[in-house]
């Protein structure tokens, strides 16, 4: 809802935030993934406090893994401008890319892209060269995918740095941590059925229903939801 979170204002995204999770709470939710790391970067601590008995997983750059696994010494980040700006990241490389060079980029015009569909399109490639020819350029053999966007076009990005860059998703990780709070607190499911994905969106069902399949490899039902009165209905 409201996406995307990277150019709007703190204030913004812990509003947002706070109705998203109001309305998946009466929906029965029992964890809330803030599965975007500029939302957690803005959002997380924030809703941790408003719903202090709500099981929250958020996300952060995984630039730990990707300091531990260098053997150039470089790394390369990418991101959007309000992870970069924001405290949490900051803090990550504070405490995890101490002696170790950290390189950066936006990819402007990459989201876009992502949510066209459009994932392995000259424009897209070209979007990915400008960000990652520089990297490799100055040595890195590790580069971290710090939007959640950004895992889509892994194929493209590995297509373009070679064998030798170490890509690093950081969802496989986020999905280990939420069946460890699950099984904390008790809220692992006990039967054996799996699980299925429904989509809502506040944009256009009708494109989120075309998108959906070429982004997870599966169809799923998708409704609308509607901001009134600032409130999810």
């Amino acid at each position: 809802a409201h996406v995307p979170y990277g150019p709007r204002s703190l204030e913004e995204v812990r509003s947002f935030g706070e109705e998203i999770t109001a309305y998946l709470l009466s929906q029965g939710a029992k964890l809330i993934v803030v599965a975007c790391n500029a939302a957690s970067a803005a959002a997380l601590h924030h809703l941790r406090a408003v719903y202090p008995q709500t099981q929250f997983v958020g996300m952060e750059p995984a630039v730990k893994p990707a300091v531990e696994g260098t053997n150039s010494g470089v790394v390369g980040v990418l991101a959007t401008p309000a992870t970069f700006q924001g405290a949490l990241y900051a803090s990550v490389l504070e405490r995890f890319a101490q002696g170790v060079k950290v390189l950066q980029d936006t990819c402007p015009g990459l989201v876009s892209q992502i949510e066209k569909g459009e994932l392995d399109t000259p424009e897209t490639r070209l979007i990915l060269e400008k960000a990652l020819l520089p990297m490799l350029a100055r040595g890195i053999d590790t580069v971290v995918m710090g939007c959640t966007h950004y895992p889509f076009v892994i194929p493209a990005i590995e297509r373009i740095a070679g064998p030798a860059v170490r890509v690093i998703d950081p969802a496989p990780a986020v999905a280990r941590q939420v069946r460890r709070v699950l099984a904390r607190n008790s809220l692992l499911h006990p039967g054996p059925e799996q699980g299925e994905i429904n989509c809502l969106t506040t944009g256009n069902p009708s494109r989120l229903e075309v998108l959906v399949p070429r982004l997870l490899g599966e169809r799923c039902p998708v409704g609308p939801l509607f901001w009134r009165d600032s409130h999810l209905q």
